[in-house]
Order: C-alpha cells, then sequence, then structure tokens
C-alpha cells in the first residue's frame, strides 16, 4: 500500500504521526512511504532520517495525497485540506467527529475511510488515546500553574504555595487517564486536590493509589458548583467515547469562582464539558470570560511535540501496520478492533455516537458498508 505521512498544518502542530523506525516496519512489509518534507523538523526529526529508513520525502503536500492510498495523520483534516481528501482513500488519525459538524459533513461528503484513534477498542478501553490523555493532563497542571500567575490574568496564586500560605485549591472533572495524570502533576506540585467522578470504583481505585493530597468526591451538578467556587484551577477532565463532552459548568458556575481563577478544559476538542469554552490556540491560548481566565488549546500536546511523537507513534504504529496489511474493507470485515474505529465511509456516518450528534447524516452500521 502507498502511505503518506503529511506535515501538520493546524497552528503551533509540531507533531508527525511516524517516525523513523514506524516507517522502517512498514516498508519491511513491503508498502510505500511517502513523508512530506520537514514533516518531521517541529519534532526534532530530518528528513535525511526518514530517508535512512526507508520513506520517500514528498515536498508537496497536494502531491503526497495524490500518491498516497492511506493517509497517517495526528490531527484531523483542515479546511484546506478537505479538497484533497478522497473517496478512496484510508485516513488514520484523531478526528473528535462529534464536535464538528463541519468536519463530518466534509468527511462524509468525501466518503473516505475514516479510521479514529480516539474510538479504537480493545477490551473497553482506548490505547490510541491514552499517550496523549497523558500528555495532556500533565500539560493542564503546567499550564493551569502559569496561566495562574498575575501577569497572565490570574489569581497571584503559587500551585503549592509556602510554608505559612496554604496551597492553591484544584478541582478535577473527570477520574480517568486525563484527570489522573493531572492530580498526580498537581498533587506532586503541593496543591489541594479534588478529583471527581460518577464511577464509584474509579474513585476507590483513586482514593487508594493518590497521595493525602488528592481527596476524591462523587460527582453531580450540586457538588461540581460548590467545588468551583473554591476553585483557583478547575481541569475539564472528561471523556465519553467518539461522541461530545458533556457539559458540566454552565455559565451561572462563573459567577461564584474568584476572579482571576483558571479553567484548563482538556476535553475541548470534544466540544468541552465547560459552556464557556472556545477551542484556542497555542499562539493566543486563553481568554476572559466573567472574570475567569480559560484555557482552550485543543492540541495540547503539540506544544511538547517530541515527547507527544514518540509518545503516540509508538501506541499507534502498530495499528497502522495492522491496517496497512489488511486494507480497509477486510479490517472492518476482520478486525472488531479496527472497526471499531471507523466513523465514516462511502457517504456515511458509522459510529454510533457521531450519528448521535448528527442525525441529519445518514448512519450506516460498519459491517454493512
Amino acid at each position: 500500500m502507498r502511505i503518506g505521512v503529511p506535515t501538520e498544518v493546524k497552528a503551533y502542530e509540531n507533531r508527525i504521526a511516524m517516525v523513523p523506525t514506524g516507517v522502517h516496519r512498514l516498508v519491511a512489509d513491503g508498502h510505500e512511504l511517502f513523508v512530506q518534507q520537514g514533516g518531521g523538523l517541529g519534532s526534532g526529526i530530518a528528513d535525511s532520517e526518514y530517508v535512512a529508513a526507508g520513506a520517500t520525502i514528498v515536498a508537496d503536500a497536494d502531491d503526497l495525497w495524490d500518491r498516497s492510498e492511506m493517509i497517517v495523520k495526528v490531527k484531523e483534516p483542515l479546511p484546506e485540506e478537505y479538497g484533497r481528501c478522497r473517496a478512496d482513500h484510508t485516513i488514520f488519525t484523531y478526528f473528535h467527529f462529534a464536535a464538528s459538524q463541519e468536519l463530518t459533513e466534509a468527511m462524509v461528503n468525501a466518503g473516505s475511510a475514516c479510521f479514529t484513534y480516539e474510538t479504537l477498542d480493545v477490551n473497553g478501553q482506548l490505547p490510541l488515546l491514552v499517550p496523549m490523555s497523558e500528555v495532556a493532563g500533565r500539560m493542564s497542571i503546567q499550564v493551569g500553574a502559569h496561566c495562574l500567575e498575575r501577569a497572565q490574568g490570574g489569581r497571584g496564586v503559587l500551585l503549592g504555595g509556602v510554608p505559612g500560605v496554604a496551597p492553591a485549591s484544584v478541582l478535577i472533572l473527570g477520574g480517568g487517564v486525563v484527570g489522573t495524570n493531572a492530580a498526580k502533576m498537581a498533587a506532586g506540585m503541593g496543591a489541594d486536590v479534588t478529583i471527581m467522578d460518577i464511577d464509584l470504583e474509579r474513585l476507590r481505585y483513586l482514593e487508594d493509589v493518590m497521595p493525602a493530597n488528592v481527596t476524591t468526591v462523587y460527582s453531580t451538578a450540586a457538588t461540581i458548583r460548590h467545588r468551583v467556587a473554591f476553585a483557583d484551577l478547575v481541569v475539564g477532565a472528561v471523556l465519553v467515547d467518539g461522541a461530545r463532552a458533556p457539559m458540566l459548568v454552565p455559565r451561572e458556575y462563573l459567577a461564584v469562582m474568584t476572579e482571576g481563577s483558571v479553567i484548563v478544559d482538556v476535553a475541548v476538542d470534544q466540544g468541552g464539558c465547560v459552556e464557556t469554552i472556545h477551542p484556542t490556540t497555542h499562539a493566543d491560548p486563553t481568554y476572559v470570560v466573567d472574570g475567569v481566565v480559560h484555557y482552550g488549546v485543543a492540541n495540547m500536546p503539540g506544544a511538547v511535540p517530541r515527547t507527544s511523537t514518540f509518545a503516540l507513534t509508538n501506541a499507534t504504529s502498530p495499528w497502522v501496520r495492522r491496517l496497512a496489511t489488511l486494507g480497509a474493507a477486510n479490517a472492518v470485515q476482520h478486525d472488531p478492533q479496527l472497526r471499531s474505529a471507523l466513523n465514516a465511509w462511502n457517504g456515511k456516518v458509522t459510529y454510533r455516537a457521531v450519528a448521535e450528534a448528527f442525525p441529519h447524516l445518514e448512519y450506516a452500521s460498519p459491517v454493512a458498508i
């Protein structure tokens, strides 16, 4: 199969979807690899390393997409890339369809076989979402601590405090991979951390493994409203597989928050769990609503591309090889895990949660495509 790895075009996105070792394995499998010129530079990988691994360097994005049967990316296609997507393309990337009607309609119209990292299910787990959730969870505390600085519009609170001065209060909504990593980072920096979830078994587990400065609380609308009033930093870390994130913090809750407090909504790429959040970029990451600083960067791991690229490809490379070897049709028919990653194909939505988000689009079971 002819596999293309384009340069990411999202603002300040420096990750790349394949590293040279992954390219080498695919070439050894008999596939032909095209890597866009300079695509790996943001992650510290030179074109010469891809050439040594057996790839062909292609200067022009249109040329790369034209020559490829399968496209492997990090982030969803942007409007400038919609016209490059063809019905005979298999595209494997993070799509987060439920957060964008425009993207979903564009991919349905293109007819491409759209396999998503974020819904690939292995025994109830999402292994291709985990590495970036780990990065984003840890980064949420780094950027939150920075946003709390007075020069950034925050309250001027040091996350860990100092002897004689109380630490910051951190509220984390969601006890999954993002929330767990955020809690570890915040606790390690000395903050007073509360992590909320609706899964009692998960809360019991977190109670066992977290340090003493982390408190677990069952999540309800009332408890969230109560806790945000005392939080210096709120981290949105909820996830519903393939669906839009539930809205847990309506705008009215901001009225009880302290001026200069900070919200970092990691769920923004799935629509966000805070009513007032909207996507921002690394170039202009924050804005203020009702005195509360909002951080809404939708590709947070793109700020640390060296770490993120290798963490991502450690997880995705075996699945890229599997999909390339089987091809889209065989994968859907014979591989349940890859089938769970198919969200759109042949002009139809093939993932139930996306179909529920956009009921005007035609839904078809993956096995019926």
